[in-house]
């Protein structure tokens, strides 16, 4: 099952909502959350993870061709 909490609007609660399922449901099922928050990510203030792997993100930027 997937479970996606959004809004445009901040302030309005999306990560508390998000943390307390997950948080009583992640002893009894393989549970991830994922905060996208391209602003402020803090889903793990409130989780406290043990960080066990890093993996680089990036974004490829576009190249124009202005011949084109």
């Amino acid at each position: 099952m997937i479970i996606s909490i959004a809004s445009g609007k901040g302030g309005t609660g999306k990560t508390t909502v998000a943390v307390n399922p997950t948080l009583s449901l992640v002893d009894d099922n393989n549970v991830q959350l994922l905060d996208c928050d391209v602003e402020e990510p803090n889903a793990h203030i409130f989780l406290k993870p043990e960080i066990t792997e890093r993996k680089k993100a990036f974004i490829p930027v576009p190249e124009i061709d202005k011949e084109k």
